[in-house]
């Protein structure tokens, strides 16, 4: 053999070894740009289903004996079903601003619900919206070719009071919008915006929007799409619903999470229980649907389904339901302060920040894969678009994290389950909370109200019934110590305006 030919072989060899190598990762990649195969498309369809106010615990799945949601169980079981998701702020418009841009809502001037025209807390004089200099996901995904829709709740501000549409969905990368014109509706008979008209839908506003992404994957599955599903229910008020969703719940005398709490309205809480239930029942059933549509028009090997939340919920969990501004559901409330009324229990509580989260992926998600990693909604972002094949726009601040490493049960080194959350209250009360958790310990700040402070031991008390922030032990307060310090670090990070405030009060730890 002749030099050349050695070192020819040399070479060849080498390149075999590191082919066989990253074999499982070119086999991963493939899956990812979806090879066209049997007449399939280049790029997937991916349908996100966001639904609103829905807690991690209302699935089957997660443990919960009293729920009833076998379509998106057998989805959780047949892709990966993530135990740890989190949101980085547990109200509707600051959640979604976040998962739409990758960014923490405080970065664009969102604190906490947009007021719709007609709700009391409405301001014409100051509109508050999502910036349309932002750079949506479903404008990357829009830009690489995909047909993009959003049918049901967006609440990223008006476009109705005075007929601005810089906050209108179809200015955000969607080129199909049907839903809400604002952050709430009915659960049945609902005005929605159809082709630029609104008007009122007869039946129950599930199943209605519903039967337009039916009509919308009909419409587009010769091209590849991305729809956006947000679901009004199981936000509040919770019925009517289908007599097929009621039904597991009519007699059901369900199991409280936090039975014992002091005063708690435990008849008030169960019907509460069974009628917030049902409306994710409807949810269920309604993805069932969904999934036998794909299925009809034989595109559901060809379609990544992702399910999720805008935030968690709470009943009766601590004495409170609702969400991050949540209510007390006690017989009797607390006395009201200064800047928090009677009613209210501002919040950073995990079950208000936890949320199902789904990834259903043809080819490339194991059936049975649980991941115990935290994630968060900022992830989501980057996740859609390596899913599309896409790339993430240049100078985009992106803050979450591609969650395809962790699919197929893969173990990602020096993945960060750390997790950190903000919500500034502003409509009703006035709380200024920031939050920083690891595996073990969480600490949250309410730098407007210090005396609200919370320090929990999330590995030994995950349902945060012990607040330890008053522990004089040495060894708690370095803890404590380095938690603030993850917060100042933070807020710096992101510019959060909060930090001048604070700091030139001199309430910010030093």
């Amino acid at each position: 053999m002749s030099k050349s030919s050695k070192y020819t072989a040399i070479i060849l060899g080498h390149t075999i070894g590191l082919f066989l190598k990253k074999l499982p990762l070119i086999a991963l990649f493939c899956c990812v740009i979806a090879i066209s195969v049997n007449g399939q498309k280049q790029q997937p369809n991916i349908l996100f289903i966001y639904t609103d106010d829905q807690a991690a615990w209302t699935l089957g799945i997660s443990g919960n004996h009293n729920a009833n949601t076998p379509n998106l169980d057998h989805l959780a079981q047949e892709g990966a079903y993530f135990k740890n998701a989190f949101v980085t702020t547990p109200v509707c418009s600051p959640a979604r601003a976040s998962i739409m841009t990758s960014q923490y809502a405080t970065e664009y001037g969102i604190h906490d619900f947009i007021a719709q025209p007609g709700h009391k807390l409405y301001d014409p004089d100051n509109p508050v919206g999502l910036d349309p200099a932002s750079i949506t996901f479903a404008e990357v995904l829009q830009k690489a070719g995909y047909k993009t829709g959003l049918i049901g709740k967006w609440h990223l501000g008006d476009w109705i009071e005075n007929e601005d549409k810089k906050y209108h969905p179809t200015n955000h990368g969607f080129d199909y919008f049907m839903g809400l014109t604002g952050g709430g509706t009915s659960p049945e008979n609902p005005p929605l915006e159809k082709d630029g008209k609104v008007s009122e839908f007869k039946g129950l506003t599930t199943d209605i929007l519903t039967n337009d992404a039916l009509e919308f994957i009909e419409n587009n599955r010769q091209e590849p799409f991305l729809l956006c599903l947000n679901y009004r229910a199981p936000h509040g008020k919770f019925l009517p619903v289908a007599p097929e969703d009621w039904a597991p719940y009519e007699s059901m005398d369900p199991t409280l999470p936090n039975p014992n709490y002091p005063d708690l309205n435990i008849e008030k809480a169960k019907q509460k229980m069974r009628e917030y239930l049902a409306s994710v029942s409807g949810i269920d059933r309604n993805v069932g649907r969904i999934l036998a549509s794909l299925k009809q028009w034989g595109i559901d090997n060809n379609t990544i389904i992702i399910f999720s939340s805008d935030h968690g919920y709470n009943m009766g969990h601590n004495g409170i339901e609702h969400k991050g501004n949540g209510i007390w559901i006690t017989n009797t409330l607390p006395p009201a302060t200064e800047n928090i009324t009677s009613k209210y229990r501002p919040n950073l509580y995990d079950n208000s920040l936890k949320v199902p989260a789904i990834i259903f992926w043809p080819g490339v998600t194991k059936a049975g894969t649980v991941i115990e990693e935290n994630i968060s909604s900022l992830d989501w972002y980057p996740t859609i678009v390596e899913m599309a094949g896409a790339k993430l726009p240049a100078k985009k601040i992106i803050r979450g994290h591609s969650l395809i490493p962790l699919l197929n049960g893969g173990k990602v080194e020096n993945w960060n389950n750390d997790f950190y959350a903000e919500y500034s209250m502003i409509n009703y009360c006035k709380a200024y909370m920031r939050s920083y958790r690891t595996t073990e310990w969480k600490l949250v700040r309410d730098f407007l109200n210090p005396e609200r402070d919370e320090l929990y031991n999330i590995a030994k008390d995950p349902e945060e019934n012990i607040n330890m922030i008053y522990d004089s032990r040495e060894e708690i307060k370095a803890i404590l110590k380095v938690l603030d310090e993850k917060i100042r670090e933070q807020m710096q990070a992101i510019n959060d305006p909060l930090l001048k405030r604070v700091v030139s009060k001199g309430v910010f730890p030093k």
